[in-house]
């Protein structure tokens, strides 16, 4: 399948939803809820190529993800990267606040740095997601500049979101500012910054959260309905994780006329509904853990959690700006860290190696059926084919992938139908 266009990128089923392409050219595409999709482009009139499309292609982090090893940080962890991308250092630890560090998705490092962003005289915010004002099950990008705003947005939120969309507003703010957001929103970042010198300059640091994956709107209409909101404008509040570690899902509204909150722990809401609605774009992803941002952050699972437990964060540094950050704010006392080995990454997430093995695998499929595939670069899978997966799991990679082709219509232009953006019913619509 040919890829000349961003429509194109969506058709494919390639699209990550970050919203580069409506950042930089929103005469030619704004971002919309799709159900079984999530965040997607739709073009505002008819596409066709040429050199803009061209432009937005070579920074779309769905078909274009190229590490150059020339502009690493110097001292980075040669046995790490191939795996893991840039590590100059790794830290475990949490917010020293403890009102962050509980109502965070682990040890609130993300908010931390967030909070810090807005204390500082020298930036003027942070670019983020939080619940949409108005419409909890559904996210929005904000530019938070006060405390209240970040707090605001506190905790991950496992659901479609385009922060890049709104990257306008960090080129037009008087300061640099933090972006926060999932590895293939800081990757898109990272290459429009590559191109773009105003960006560059106006970023004052990219943090990535560790990512398996984004579930499209039919995860999050599931769960509610899972938890008895059967209608998702009922609800008034939700949330995905946080209040302890690893934290629980929760959602307040009307049930039957009736205020009501329900909660459901991790593995209810993660493990049995949400994950089994990751877009497809996220099953052939090599980077899960933030390879091109300053700052990564994650959960340090080596260490399995205690219930009801404040939560712990990794912090995987990756580049001397980075580094900056994290020594500025151990030194100021917003946050409570330690030095810990490099390959705490790997023992933390062992799974990693495996899908990274998968992916190649699953390009090869890809490739054979004339489906959309897109272009890695120095983000080696082969190796990790051979090596960290069995003969099945081999197999699998390659013939589960040819199956799912079939199933997901994967080489036939997939059809971007926004959701009823005036509030409908969106519970009937049709999954793939």
């Amino acid at each position: 399948m040919r890829i000349a266009t961003i429509k194109a990128v969506t058709e494919a089923q390639l699209c990550t939803g970050c919203g580069a392409c409506a950042s930089i050219a929103p005469e030619r595409y704004r971002m919309a809820d799709v159900t079984d999709h999530g965040r997607r482009p739709i073009p505002c009139s008819a596409t066709r190529e040429d050199h803009v499309e061209r432009e937005l292609l070579e920074v779309c982090p769905g078909v274009t993800l190229h590490h150059d090893e020339k502009t690493w940080s110097k001292g980075y962890d040669r046995e790490q990267a191939a795996g893991w991308g840039p590590i100059l250092e790794v830290w475990k630890g949490h917010a020293v606040e403890e009102q962050t560090r509980w109502e965070a998705s682990s040890g609130g490092i993300a908010t931390a740095i967030a909070l810090h962003a807005v204390r500082s005289k020298n930036t003027h915010g942070v670019l983020h997601i939080r619940s949409r004002r108005g419409r909890a099950w559904l996210n929005e990008t904000v530019l938070s500049t006060t405390e209240a705003d970040v707090r605001a947005a506190t905790g991950s939120r496992y659901a479609p979101a385009s922060p890049v969309e709104s990257l306008h507003l960090v080129r037009d703010a008087a300061t640099p500012t933090v972006f926060i957001g999932k590895p293939c929103d800081v990757a898109a970042v990272h290459n429009i910054a590559r191109k773009d010198r105003t960006i560059n300059e106006k970023v004052a640091l990219t943090v990535a959260i560790f990512c398996a994956g984004t579930p499209t709107w039919r995860g999050t209409l599931e769960m509610l309905r899972a938890m008895g909101f059967d209608d998702p404008e009922s609800v008034e509040y939700l949330r995905y994780r946080g209040h302890g570690w690893p934290g629980h899902a929760a959602a307040r509204g009307k049930i039957q006329g009736r205020a009501t909150e329900v909660k459901f722990t991790y593995d209810e809401s993660w493990n049995r509904i949400l994950s089994r609605h990751r877009q497809w774009r996220c099953q052939i992803c090599p980077d899960h853990t933030g390879e091109f941002a300053d700052i990564s952050v994650g959960d340090p699972w080596y260490e399995p959690p205690k219930e009801g437990a404040s939560g712990e964060s990794l912090i995987v540094v990756r580049t001397e700006r980075g580094a900056r950050w994290v020594e500025e704010m151990r030194a100021l006392g917003v946050l409570r860290i330690e030095r810990v080995a490099n390959d705490v990454v790997a023992r933390s997430q062992p799974n990693l190696m495996r899908v990274r093995g998968a992916v190649w695998g699953r390009l090869l499929a890809l490739r054979l059926a004339g489906a959309g595939v897109p272009s890695f670069r120095g983000l080696p899978t082969f190796r990790f084919w051979l090596r960290e997966i069995d003969m099945r799991a081999k197999l699998q990679s390659i013939f589960g992938t040819l199956r799912r082709i079939g199933s997901r219509g994967l080489r036939k232009p997939a059809t971007m139908a926004p959701m009823d953006e005036s509030g409908g019913d969106v519970t009937n619509a049709n999954p793939r």
